[in-house]
């Protein structure tokens, strides 16, 4: 699917279900499992990369590399999560250019204060709706592309309350932008109130995070509701830390994977996932007889 196909695929009334994926590896795992987009999770970058918690120590480059990486391996789109624009509205339009020469389908943007959190801790802030909305406007007029699709999040529900967050979201999207995302939604009435007043003007985006706010529902309910993108965005580093814990745990006190085998891939099975042959031999096509 490409960038302009992520557009189209919007106007369809079934919910577009990303996983968050965090580098190449998982999102070539993600693919394979037949997923139609990708979502590249800032908190999962910093539970990988730095092995830090998500609240603003990751850096734009940090992201737009792991991006590149990504789009370089698949041919999903890939909506990623830019954070606050990593600063005002000219950092902000500088994020947009690097994620987009990076090869990202759609950008989402945060109102909160920096450094920011991840939604679903306590004691977030936000601008004020004017600084937002100069900084959506930078976004957009800073893509080269109009398939490049922006996504304006409020983290307000937390801060100033629903109906706060809800008047955020009508005048961020009267900036013009291409979808929105209330987040931390408390509960079922919430999320109804959302779609009630957006649903039928613009996607929405669902945040399904396992312990957090929001009560954790299928993708399909979700679309009953009228959310037309859901995402499971730190699922992922979850489901692989509860693996490894598991996995140094026996090596630990066994000495040897072998007990560990059964829920492994060996060598040959990992470099058939890898598609290392077909590698291979791209690689023996290049050679030149001398």
């Amino acid at each position: 699917m490409s960038t302009v196909s992520l557009a189209q695929r919007l106007q369809q009334p079934r919910a577009l279900l990303a996983p968050g994926v965090y580098d190449a590896l998982t999102a070539l795992v993600a693919q394979q499992a037949g997923f139609e987009a990708l979502y590249l999770s800032g908190a999962s970058i910093a539970y990988t990369r730095l092995g830090r918690s998500d609240v603003g120590l990751t850096t734009a480059t940090e992201v737009a590399q792991t991006l590149a990486h990504i789009t370089d391996r698949v041919d999903l789109p890939v909506i990623v999560d830019a954070d606050t624009g990593f600063g005002n509205a000219l950092n902000t339009q500088r994020t947009v250019r690097d994620f987009e020469r990076a090869g990202a389908a759609m950008i989402q943007i945060e109102d909160q204060t920096f450094p920011k959190r991840c939604g679903h801790l306590d004691g977030k802030g936000v601008i004020p709706v004017a600084e937002m909305c100069g900084k959506l406007q930078a976004a957009l007029d800073a893509r080269r592309s109009s398939k490049t699709l922006i996504l304006a999040r409020t983290d307000a529900v937390a801060v100033e309350g629903l109906d706060a967050a809800l008047e955020r979201a009508e005048r961020y999207l009267a900036c013009g932008v291409d979808a929105l995302f209330i987040e931390a939604l408390r509960s079922p009435e919430q999320m109804q109130a959302a779609c009630a007043r957006f649903a039928a003007r613009v996607p929405l985006l669902a945040n399904m995070v396992e312990g957090g706010k929001t009560p954790v529902q299928s993708a399909q309910a979700l679309e009953d509701i009228g959310f037309r993108i859901v995402i499971f965005p730190g699922g992922t580093a979850r489901a692989v830390v509860h693996t490894l814990q598991g996995y140094y745990a026996s090596l630990q006190a066994q000495q040897t994977t072998a007990p560990w085998q059964s829920r492994m891939l060996d060598f040959d099975g990992l470099n058939a996932m890898l598609e290392t042959p077909a590698l291979l031999a791209l690689g023996k096509s290049y050679e030149v007889a001398h």
